[in-house]
């Protein structure tokens, strides 16, 4: 693969390309090198979509997941982060993983409605549902949307236990909220952190929150005695591996009370994306993290193999495990996460309160 060096790359954005669609006959073709930059550059504002589902719980079976529901009220997300796998799933709405992913957002307005609808199927027997099991759902335009915050409004009207999983800040506009859940012991809040390295960060994830704004974010949950964990996530060999004990520390001074991580995979079109990537924000290093990389997964870079493509394998694989469960060990020593109360739930609290 021939890769074009950039020293000043498409800054703002964390994929530099737009990967070809495997499910689209039709393709952009650069057939001289000079044209490259005016095809990545058009365009690069973001663009909203609207669409109207008929249902907004997923179920999963993942044998790899801890969990079973996930709502997604975005679908592509601004924030960029290069390693997303979410990326893929973007090829289904006929857009391209790569820059088209964090510029072309699907939302889902009436996210909240359909919740609702959920909850009162006949014979549902509550299990926690996770926001995002995909996309960030505190993304940059949940700001004005309010999308998450609607759905939250559901979990709490239902007495229905949530798990949240974000790496932005907009999380704490909705304290009031996740103050009434806690109350009731129906929320777990995830947040994403893996490096305290601000430069890295800037270009891993150009459009998050920076590195302490998350570790503050973690304090303040916690100071609210908001079960708050974090998520170490993903672990890059050679890239971000070596951080591993401060972030933990840091997040247990914060008040963290778990932690846990996943090893990167590049499936599908992010190996190319990620791949792109790395040569031109890191030249000196890339090709080392990409073989890094494929020896946590057997030699390649995609893995989609059930217990091992989120935990890799081998030696490096090995050495990450043990340095994290050291850390662990040796920071959160005797913490944990409680469990969330489901006996609260019934398709009459809505209703009830409906009556008012």
């Amino acid at each position: 693969m021939t890769y074009i060096k950039n020293e000043e790359y498409f800054k703002g954005r964390g994929a530099q390309i737009n990967t070809d669609n495997k499910f689209l006959r039709t393709k952009y073709v650069a057939d001289h090198e000079e044209g490259i930059d005016e095809l990545m550059l058009e365009n690069t504002s973001t663009q909203f979509f609207e669409e109207h589902p008929k249902n907004i719980v997923s179920k999963s079976s993942s044998p790899d997941l801890p969990f079973m529901f996930s709502i997604n009220p975005y679908q592509g997300c601004e924030h960029g982060c290069l390693y997303c796998y979410a990326r893929n799933a973007h090829e289904y709405y006929g857009f391209s993983a790569g820059l088209d992913f964090e510029r072309k957002i699907i939302v889902k307005r009436d996210a909240a409605q359909l919740l609702e609808k959920f909850f009162n199927k006949k014979g549902y027997v509550p299990s926690t549902i996770m926001l995002s099991g995909n996309t960030d759902c505190y993304q940059p335009i949940e700001r004005k949307l309010k999308i998450t915050r609607s759905l939250l409004e559901v979990f709490l009207k239902y007495k229905h236990p949530v798990s949240i999983i974000s790496k932005n800040n907009l999380i704490l506009r909705d304290l009031d909220i996740l103050k009434e859940l806690t109350a009731l012991n129906l929320v777990h809040v995830a947040v994403t952190l893996n490096s305290l390295n601000e430069g890295l960060r800037q270009k891993l994830e150009p459009r998050t929150v920076t590195c302490r704004s998350r570790i503050d974010l973690i304090s303040k949950l916690s100071s609210e005695n908001i079960p708050v964990m974090l998520m170490c996530a993903p672990i890059i060999p050679g890239l971000n591996s070596d951080e591993i004990p401060g972030i933990i520390k840091a997040a247990a001074d914060a008040g963290a009370s778990a932690a846990s991580f996943t090893m990167v995979r590049l499936n599908g079109a992010i190996a190319r994306i990620f791949s792109d990537w790395i040569h031109k924000a890191y030249p000196d290093r890339a090709e080392k993290v990409l073989n890094l990389i494929a020896q946590c997964h057997g030699g390649r870079l995609n893995d989609s193999r059930w217990g091992k493509r989120m935990s890799g394998d081998g030696k490096i694989a090995e050495s990450i495990h043990r340095l994290f469960h050291i850390s662990v060990k040796k920071f959160l020593k005797g913490k944990s996460m409680r469990a969330l109360n489901s006996g609260y739930f019934s398709p009459q609290n809505g209703k009830q309160l409906n009556l008012f």
